[in-house]
């Protein structure tokens, strides 16, 4: 579960709807759209590719790496596709009914710094070429291009840029596409709302940030999330928080919840082994609760109180950790604003046990 709230910009743009309802055009049934349901399977690589009749859909990255020195960066980089109407996307130009965004950004040791674009679809700006002409699979927006060597994912290479930092990474699969949810079907309510979601969680990443004359090499493992569906949330869902992890024994979480209004809140995720097999996580399975709050400075100055410190415990096998951020101050101002950034992971004695990423939406 990953992104949802971003693409309410683009849902603000098409609609006109108040800033104080940002949440709202995610809670739509979607209708007219195609309509995520039980019993697909996924099918690659023709589904690395855009889904135009479904309304939402996101290609998204994120990066745990280290320098020479030790010290740990971070790099997270996501392609966004909405859906403007139901009708098929037929129209070329700008009458096409496709919007796209992206979002980038960079933790580094003197701090985080990031950048979005926007483009519409159709006029060749950006897009998602599953298999392009030259055979590569391919996903860009003006010059940030995310290119591969064939028509899986990977092996690839990303480039972009975040203000000064010309940034370009090289990517390859360590291990297997992981399914999330029941093959693919990722149920986020009780009342039926779901996405197709799969993950991967093995990814080899060599890097270099170019800032004028000075150049930075990392290296480190990467989390690749994909996801589409046409109704986001449940008309009673405030926001998530949602975790990637990559632990130092080898194995992968990912966990989210969906807050709900009257606390009785939607949780999942999936364990992930070493060996790439992967176990379905529920409520029952995942004890997720925030253990420290502190504020941030957003936007123009001002502050937001967040849950940054958090306590995750899983039943089978029976683990338990503290996630904490890097450092508080990983804010993303963007057009609907949000947290996300690095995290570290310490086990139940405080030995450091992991890196991850944590995204935290939907808090006034």
């Amino acid at each position: 579960m990953k992104r949802l709230l971003v693409l309410c910009c683009c849902l603000l743009l098409s609609s006109g709807l108040a800033a104080q309802d940002v949440l709202g055009g995610l809670r739509d049934e979607g209708l007219g759209f195609a309509q995520v349901t039980p019993g697909k399977r996924l099918e690659f690589p023709r589904d690395h590719g855009a889904h135009p009749d479904f309304r939402i859909e996101w290609w998204y990255l994120t990066a745990n790496l280290s320098d020479s020195e030790g010290r740990h960066w971070g790099l997270q980089w996501t392609l966004f596709r909405q859906a403007l109407s139901p009708q098929p996307e037929a129209a070329d130009g700008w009458q096409s009914n496709q919007i796209w965004m992206a979002h980038a950004a960079i933790t580094t040791p003197e701090g985080h710094f990031h950048e979005q674009r926007f483009a519409r679809g159709g006029i060749g700006q950006a897009g998602v070429s599953r298999i392009s002409r030259d055979g590569y699979f391919n996903a860009w927006l003006d010059d940030w291009e995310w290119r591969s060597s064939g028509a899986a994912l990977l092996p690839a290479e990303l480039r972009f840029t975040v203000g000064e930092r010309e940034i370009s990474l090289q990517l390859e699969a360590t291990g297997e596409l992981v399914v999330n949810g029941i093959d693919g079907y990722s149920q986020k309510s009780a009342q039926g709302q779901a996405s197709y979601y799969y993950s991967q969680p093995h990814i080899r990443v060599r890097g270099l940030v170019e800032q004028g004359l000075e150049k930075t090499e990392l290296s480190g493992q990467g989390w690749l999330d994909r996801e589409w569906s046409s109704q986001a949330l449940a008309p009673n869902q405030q926001g998530w928080d949602w975790f990637s992890l990559h632990l130092d024994d080898g194995h992968k979480l990912m966990v989210y919840q969906l807050r709900h209004d009257d606390g009785e809140h939607w949780l999942s995720g999936n364990w992930i082994g070493p060996n790439g097999a992967a176990r379905l996580l529920d409520r029952d399975a995942i004890e997720l609760r925030s253990s420290a709050t502190r504020e941030v400075v957003t936007g123009a100055g001002r502050t937001r109180r967040l849950p940054l410190e958090w306590q995750l415990a899983l039943d089978q096998p029976r683990r338990n950790w503290r996630i904490r951020p890097l450092y508080d101050q990983q804010w993303m101002d963007t057009s609907i604003p949000y947290w996300e950034g690095v995290v570290l992971v310490e086990d139940e004695a405080g030995v450091p046990s992991g890196v991850g990423y944590m995204e935290l939406t939907g808090y006034e």
